[in-house]
């Protein structure tokens, strides 16, 4: 008796210790902003964000728009029907979004070739696009055909391959964190449109656990919750669930695109969206845009409408000095290639990191992100969508009268890394800091120790001619100096 009342006492005792685990977080906005973002996700400083999908067939739409969105804009004949004129021309009038299916066959995808750029890109986490507001998901979703009564998935209309299922065994493979896009909302999805209750408990959880359970991601970075508030959507309560039952639980990063009323204030990490970012380096965030005007790709875009390997790494390294994360786009074709010019970029911001990466990767903010030059310092407008940010009017081509960042600073171990957008000439004069007798100062790409001296609270280091013999690094140069007051 004293045998089975042990084992019942024990049973029990582990009974409510899976109890009190699966209650850890309560389905409220307190409990899930309770748990910090773990820290891997600050230390990446840069991921890929990959848009891919049905959309990708045509891909196409009014130069400086969203290709992705593709069928809202045929079905609703936006931008004074330019997408429907092009559909009708190009495919016919009676070929509906859903007839794209089988010119979706990704016939030239291989995960690991994309994981491999990825890795050369220097990029630390990927961000993949497993369902966009079309609804047609990229993995084998038993709710995305159930709902709309004909084969909505990769698996059953497409390729007949599990596309997030193979992508994420390679991108884990080669050493890197794998993050899934889930939209919320669908355009068209029958409950949304008649009964959206409904399409949240029967469509949307379940769909959501199915993604979450199939293939544990280190990222959950959802979008399209705009058109409801959390409490609608009931995310504080998939919070809880995901939060709860997650095999990563210490990896797991969310963003903050949980409903209406949740941006830059409830979730995990803030996001911003071809914007500036934001000047936050209590709270992680992340910036987010293509490479041109689209996610998606698109084909109307041409060479000028892509950001230059310069501009790209000075947002890089103007990002991370204000404490965020960079999450650059690229759109594949739709038979599984990246398109050349894309490739291109990566591998050129990746060479920039293969030499600098030192003053990028697990850094935190300075007391200070960067240093003006005289001049009136330009309104940033910060985080505003499609704000019109341009790096290189604060940097290299600025406004008259107006001043620039001279040099961003980023701090690690102790060490302070200047970062300039052009070969500073003669010498390099850092303001507002305090060297001493142990203070050395190195160029990063050669490790050449660099002489100089101090006046009035100012850091001049003499600096060598420019030999593009020596300096292969392009478009930044970095200058380590440790053993400074603090």
């Amino acid at each position: 008796m004293k045998r089975i009342f042990t084992v019942l006492f024990i049973a029990a005792v582990l009974s409510n210790t899976f109890i009190m685990a699966q209650i850890k977080y309560q389905p409220t906005w307190e409990s899930i902003d309770s748990r910090p973002t773990p820290e891997w996700f600050r230390d990446a400083k840069f991921g890929v964000f990959v848009c891919w999908g049905l959309y990708s067939v045509p891909a196409w739409s009014p130069k400086g728009k969203y290709a992705e969105w593709y069928q809202y804009w045929l079905r609703e004949k936006s931008f004074n029907g330019e997408v429907y004129d092009f559909h009708v021309k190009n495919y016919g009038e009676d070929f509906k979004f859903w007839d794209f299916t089988p010119m979706f066959r990704t016939e030239l995808w291989d995960p690991d070739e994309w994981s491999e750029l990825f890795r050369k890109a220097g990029a630390k986490y990927i961000v993949f696009t497993t369902k966009h507001h079309s609804g047609y998901c990229m993995w084998p979703s038993t709710e995305a055909s159930n709902s709309y009564g004909y084969p909505w998935n990769c698996m059953e209309a497409g390729p007949g391959r599990d596309i997030v299922g193979e992508l994420t065994q390679a991108i884990r493979n080669a050493g890197l964190k794998m993050g899934l896009y889930y939209s919320l909302y669908e355009w068209y999805h029958p409950l949304w449109l008649t009964d959206r209750n409904k399409f949240v408990n029967e469509h949307f959880f379940p769909q959501f656990k199915d993604l979450i359970t199939r293939y544990h991601p280190d990222i959950v970075w959802t979008d399209g919750e705009w058109s409801m508030t959390s409490d609608v959507w009931k995310t504080p309560e998939i919070l809880a669930w995901l939060f709860n039952n997650s095999p990563n639980i210490d990896e797991l990063v969310i963003n903050d695109r949980w409903g209406s009323d949740c941006r830059h204030k409830h979730g995990g990490f803030y996001t911003t969206e071809y914007g500036s970012g934001l000047d936050n380096d209590t709270h992680p965030w992340e910036e987010n845009r293509g490479m041109a005007y689209s996610y998606g790709y698109n084909r109307a875009e041409n060479l000028e409408d892509y950001r230059s390997p310069q501009e790209l790494i000075l947002m890089l390294v103007d990002i991370v000095s204000r404490g965020g994360n960079l999450c650059l786009d690229v759109g594949p074709n739709h038979d599984g290639t990246i398109p050349l010019i894309m490739q291109e970029r990566l591998l050129q911001i990746g060479k920039w990191l293969d030499i600098n990466g030192e003053a990028i990767y697990d850094t935190k903010t300075w007391k200070v992100n960067c240093q003006w030059s005289e001049g009136e310092i330009p309104e940033m407008k910060r985080s505003e969508y499609m704000s019109g940010f341009d790096i290189l009017k604060i940097t290299l081509n600025p406004e008259e009268g107006k001043a620039v960042k001279e040099i961003f600073y980023t701090w690690k171990n102790n060490n302070l890394y200047a970062i300039t957008p052009q070969w500073p000439g003669k010498k390099l004069i850092i303001k507002g800091i305090e060297a001493n007798t142990r203070t050395r100062v190195t160029f990063l790409e050669t490790g050449e120790d660099l002489s100089w001296t101090e006046k009035e609270n100012q850091l001049i280091i003499q600096l060598p001619d420019f030999n593009s013999d020596k300096i292969k690094s392009q478009y930044a140069f970095v200058f380590k100096i440790s053993q400074i007051k603090i």
